[in-house]
């Protein structure tokens, strides 16, 4: 949600969404989903919305254009961020860190790499 697109001069600062009050619109994306809706598609790293899911009713047609390029889950981008967290975060914590968090990144990149 806080990304860029540095060729987009439409773009208020850049920024692919428009944030502040707007962030409601993806909260009541996420109460719909909690009640049960079917708005969403399950993907390697959890529930995105589906395509109309989430009400941009009224939003300059910038921010309607680039929702789909912030809700794409980027697989290769993913699996890097996995190989980041595990040689650079991770190591910080020693023996602190809960075996419960290794497991679930080992997870992510197994359903990531099923993709």
């Amino acid at each position: 949600w806080f990304r860029k697109d540095e060729n987009n001069a439409e773009l208020p600062g850049g920024f692919m969404w428009p944030g502040y009050g707007d962030n409601s619109r993806v909260l009541a994306w996420i109460f719909d989903r909690c009640d049960g809706k079917d708005n969403y598609v399950d993907t390697p790293i959890g529930f995105m919305p589906k395509d109309g899911a989430i009400n941009t009713d009224g939003l300059p047609e910038y921010y309607k254009k680039t929702l789909p390029e912030i809700t794409k889950v980027d697989k290769e981008g993913w699996l890097k961020e996995v190989k980041d967290i595990r040689e650079n975060h991770y190591p910080k914590f020693g023996k602190h860190l809960p075996k419960e968090l290794s497991d679930c990144l080992d997870d992510l990149e197994k359903r990531l790499n099923k993709a």
